[in-house]
This record gives C-alpha cells, structure tokens and sequence, in this order.
C-alpha cells in the first residue's frame, strides 16, 4: 500500500486545519476462552446475572506460550504486514498498558527488539519509544501524544499499540469480566479511518478505586526464622510480592468512573462552547467497557444532565437523585438510545472481556467491524470518546469518520476471526490462572510465543526471550 505524505507548508492556518488520525489499526486477543455460563455454574452465580445483566459471553484467556509482549507484538506485526509499512518513516511507538512484565525495561523496547528481529536489524533504530500507564486510560494517553506529534510533524508516522491482561483473583467480583490482547493503530496526518479534532477535555483525581501496589511479607513468615538470614539473595526483611491481580473497590470505582466522565463530558461541552445536547452530534458513543454493559450503566447521568428537558432538577437528595437515574435507564428512550449509540462498541466487548487500555480502542474496532459488515454508511460521522482510567481520570474527545474507512478495515475481519476461539474447560482456565498449566492449549502458528525466562546468567535473571513460530 502505497502511503500520502502530508506536503503542505506548516503554517498556523494548515495548522488548524489538520487532524491528524487512526490510518489503519489490527488486533491479536487470546485464542481461548472460558464461556460464562461455565464460570456462572463453578461460582454458584444465576447465568443471567452475568450474560443478561452485564452483557458477558466469554472470557478470553492467554495461553501457555503468551502475555503482553506477544499480544503487542503480534498486532503490531499484523499492522505492518497488512498496510505494507515502510518502518523507516515511523518516528514513534507509543505503547499504552498497565501490564508490564518489568519495573524497568518498558514493553515498547520488547516490540522493538521484536520488530527489527523479524523484518530487519536497526529498521527502528531511529523511532521513539515509551509506555504509558494510568491504568485503562493509558492507551489514549498514548493516542494523544501520538497525534499532538503528528500534528507538529504531518510528513511523520506513528503507532500506538495498547496491550494488557486483565486478570482478576479467583472467586472475586471482577473475575468474570477478564480478557486479554492488543491493538496496534496507524497514526498519519492523513488517515483513512478517523481524524480526531484538536479539543480534549480531562477530569482528574488522585483516588484509590483500582490500583496494583507492592505488596510485601515478612521474610520470617515465609522461613519461620526470626533473624534475617539471606532468602534466594533477597537480603531485606521483608519480600516483594508482585501480583497482576488489582486491589479495588467496585462501587466506589464505578462512581468515580461516573463522576470522572461527567466532569469531563461538561468540560468538552465547555470547549466545543456549545449551549445543545453534545451527545445528539455522535452517531456513536465510544466508552471503556470492563464489561459489555458498563457504559450504558454509567451514562445515564450524562444522558439526563445533558437533556433538551432534563428528568433532574438539582434540588433532589441523594436517594430521589439515584432513583431518578434508575428510572430515567429504564425508559423506551434511554433504550432506543443505548441501541443507537452504544450497542455496536458492545458486541466485541461480550466476546472477549476487558483489555484495559486496549478496551475503547477495540469497542471502535467493534463499531467499526458493526458497520462494515452490516453495509452501513458513516463517512463524515462524529465518534465521540469518553475514556476512563482508574486512580482516577477521564478523558472526552471526538472524531470523525473518513471517507476511505471501508477499505482500510478490509483485512480486519474481527468477528470472523473472535469465532474462531477456543473453548476451554474450568478446570484448564483454573490451571492457567494458577499458572499450573505449563503446554499450551492450541498450537501457536504464524505468531510470536515467550520462549523462555533466563533463569542461570546473573546479569540476565528474568530476561525474556521471544520467537516467531511460522
């Protein structure tokens, strides 16, 4: 494919006018999964509960052979290889993730060993890299350097590429809504997908609602020695314990998802400085989903407050305020709504669980996909964004649909691929989420997989090294 780069002059007016977007964008997610239903029954829960009431199918899960460096790199390998990229001509991958597997060595830097490992010593010699983490949020972090970049360097290239596992303890809340994979998204002046305009609106607050923080134990504990003898050459008193799983609060993590949206929601109205309904303008509404249904549960406030007639006055207390919303969700209108709007981001959501930073980006894609195959024409339509990103900030944005959108998703085929998954039995998905399970359950094809954790050199205890298996 043959790329059009941007040659007018940079002057504040073209300045101005450019806006820069997603050109094309791919994705890899885990190739098995638990069905709901299976973790209903094994957990006692009522199956409705979780298919009917949260919009949950499936749970997709990573294989023996995967984590977030392989997701990141296989969509980032299916990115280049279907748009024919020239990697000399990208400046940057921006990496955004709240699954790293080192305290240090970001993902970016696996993707580019990775990268040039299979396409060419030093082809990204020259190309910036850096992770982004504010938890779900930090993918569109990544998104909107990429594009403020891009903007003050329109003959430039770039890619953003979000990769996570969102893994949950066994038996808690959030179990049910995990998933695993990534995206990897094209970044020009000139995109044949969705130019993004130059107004984004934040919320932010420092809060404790879902965070991952080190843990520690005491030496003595573990060895039942009371002095504090060498451990495994850990010579502290007490002993780090990393855990993919979060600490968090449900409720309280919602509210602020809700708080932090609304403030952010009426600070790009705000920008946009328009007295109308904002949400009317989008043909779509484009959220993070930790599960399918969250975003229509969480915008029925928005939906009120921004209302030609709002359903609130102000005046109510907290209860009457709380059961006006629940009322408001329930009517005919808030449900031709939720259709309308926020459906087609739900459909790849239900099928493969939350990807954390990568969970707006692929409700896109399932926007997206929804409409290619359905035939149905959005060129010139605005998306908007409302992100979130726990500990706590939201970010609120739109863009709008490109006129050549059909023909850069032609090699996408997301939900023909999500139907090739397969299925896993409980006792397999408790083994892999112990980590018992050391064979990987479907062969790996055409595909990167962790070859192996160094273990003996000193100077190299916990490399990870990476292969492509054709």
């Amino acid at each position: 494919m043959q790329f059009r780069p941007c040659t007018l002059p940079l002057t504040s007016q073209n300045l101005s006018e450019m806006n820069p977007g997603i050109d094309a964008i791919s994705f890899d997610v885990a190739k098995i999964h638990l069905p709901i239903q299976s973790l209903a029954k094994a957990r006692n829960i009522e199956p409705e509960k979780l298919e009917k009431g949260l919009g949950l199918i499936k749970m997709t899960l990573p294989d023996a052979h995967q984590d977030t460096i392989v997701f990141g790199a296989n969509a980032l390998t299916k990115l280049i290889l279907d748009n024919n990229i020239d990697l000399s001509e990208i400046a940057r991958i921006y990496v955004g993730t709240e699954s790293a597997i080192d305290s240090s060595k970001p993902i970016s830097s696996f993707l580019i060993a990775l990268m040039e490992q299979k396409f060419g010593e030093n082809s990204l010699a020259e190309c910036d890299v850096v992770d982004f983490t504010f938890a779900c949020i930090g993918g569109v972090d990544a998104l909107q350097n990429c594009i403020d970049f891009i903007t003050l360097n329109p003959s430039k290239k770039a890619i953003v590429v979000t990769t996570d596992f969102a893994k949950y303890d066994l038996n808690s809340t959030g179990e049910y809504t995990q998933g695993a994979g990534a995206l990897a998204m094209l970044i020009t002046s000139n995109p044949r997908i969705i130019a993004f305009e130059n107004l984004w609106a934040t919320s932010t607050k420092g809060v404790f609602d879902f965070f991952k923080p080190y843990r520690t134990i005491s030496k003595k504990e573990i060895t039942g020695n009371t002095n504090n003898d060498p451990w495994f050459e850990n010579l502290e008193d007490e002993i780090e314990i990393h855990k993919d799983q979060p600490v968090f609060d449900g409720q309280y993590s919602n509210q602020c998802y809700m708080d932090r949206t609304k403030n952010a929601y009426f600070s790009f109205k705000k920008l946009v400085k328009s007295s109308k309904t904002i949400y009317n303008s989008w043909e779509s509404i484009i959220m993070h989903l930790p599960y399918a249904f969250q975003g229509r549960r969480m915008l029925s406030e928005i939906y009120a407050l921004d209302a030609e007639i709002s359903g609130i006055s102000g005046s109510e207390t907290t209860a009457e305020y709380q059961n006006k919303l629940k009322e408001i969700s329930k009517t005919e209108q808030y449900k031709n709504f939720v259709t309308q709007k926020l459906v087609p981001a739900e459909l790849a959501s239900s099928i493969i669980g939350n990807l954390y930073t990568g969970s707006i980006f692929m409700g896109l894609l399932s926007t997206l996909s929804h409409f290619h195959d359905s035939k149905k024409e959005i060129s010139g339509k605005k998306f908007g964004f409302l992100a979130y990103g726990s500990g706590s900030k939201s970010k609120v944005f739109e863009g709008t649909i490109q006129a050549d959108w059909k023909n850069a998703l032609a090699n996408v085929h997301l939900f023909e691929t999500l139907e090739k998954s397969v299925e896993i039995d409980f006792e397999t998905y408790e083994k892999l989420h112990k980590k018992e399970q050391k064979q990987s359950i479907r062969q790996p094809k055409n595909e990167w997989v962790l070859e192996r954790i160094e273990n003996q050199i000193p100077n190299l205890i916990g490399a990870r090294y990476y292969k492509w298996i054709d």
